[in-house]
């Protein structure tokens, strides 16, 4: 089938078989690898992408179903200069990160939660239901919640 979408900015005309999913598409169409496939069940939520606006598991969509949609993956997050986004930082420097696979989807998921809700951050409870919403299997999870903490920390202007 012939679709396009538009990837982080960009159009991309596409033909796909209706049965690829999203993730391999962009993995392998598109060329952007940040996207990872880890259970392919929807489970861990490496993959997590945004679809209009909306963080969702791209294992469990058919690129198909994204037809005509504008969708933002990880390699999106950095500004137009290059430097890398607030997220992305904190995560560096709570070491938030180790292995790395997991990490796309987690800046993802928080990407989304800090655009619904700027002050989202600063109530520990629903970072802790947001980070418990993917899975990491090296760093633990208190890193990756230090560091989206420090985000609304620096938002708010009361980091020090």
């Amino acid at each position: 089938m012939k679709i396009t979408l538009t990837v982080n900015g960009e159009q991309h005309p596409l033909d796909v078989e209706p049965r690829r999913i999203l993730a391999d598409v962009l993995r392998d169409d598109c060329h952007l690898t940040g996207t990872h496939l880890g259970c392919e069940h929807g489970v861990c939520g490496a993959c997590t992408i945004m679809v209009d606006g909306q963080a969702v598991r791209s294992c469990l969509m058919l690129a198909v179903q994204c037809d005509g949609s504008s969708i933002r993956t990880v390699e999106a997050l950095a500004g137009p200069d290059g430097q890398p986004h607030p997220l992305q930082r904190a995560f560096s420097a709570e070491h938030a990160l180790q292995c790395g696979f997991c990490t796309p989807g987690f800046l993802m998921v928080a990407v989304e939660a800090f655009d619904a809700d700027p002050t989202f951050g600063a109530d520990p409870d629903r970072i802790a239901g947001l980070v418990g919403s993917n899975i990491c299997r090296c760093t633990g999870y208190e890193p990756i919640r230090c560091a989206i903490a420090r985000v609304a920390r620096e938002q708010s202007g009361t980091e020090s």
